[in-house]
């Protein structure tokens, strides 16, 4: 079973969501870097933009394959990991520490539709199946 810390919170596409004072921190989970792989490319958001729940904002590669990289909330980007541009194998090594994607500055209550860590933990386990 892949890491699901219980301090966070998850959205349905493998986003974790942190909240660090007014802001929240954005990477993807432990169980969508290990299907990816390792990892050799991300692009992410400009900072200043604004994003919307569900909305594409970010991508990252494998050897593998490439895959999207969902808001898990509407709020503006105020920060980018900008390490992650030269070494994007940080994601791979500690993606819940230096392998953050973004921060965004959310529009309302962020977090109604993020998943607890168990809901996420279950929906992982039933996607094995």
């Amino acid at each position: 079973m892949s890491n699901v810390p219980k301090t966070l919170k998850y959205s349905k596409t493998h986003e974790w969501v942190r909240k660090d004072d007014d802001v929240f921190t954005v990477g993807i989970t432990d169980h969508a870097q290990c299907m990816l792989g390792d990892l050799v490319y991300v692009e992410l958001p400009e900072p200043e933009i604004t994003l919307e729940f569900g909305q594409e904002c970010a991508v990252v590669e494998s050897v593998k394959a490439a895959a999207d990289i969902y808001c898990p909330l509407s709020g503006e980007v105020v920060e980018i990991n900008e390490a992650l541009l030269e070494h994007p194998q940080l994601i791979n090594q500690d993606p819940y520490g230096k392998g953050w994607l973004f921060r965004v500055r959310p529009f309302d209550n962020a977090s109604n539709e993020l998943l607890t860590p168990a809901e996420y933990s279950k929906q992982v386990a039933s996607e094995a199946h």
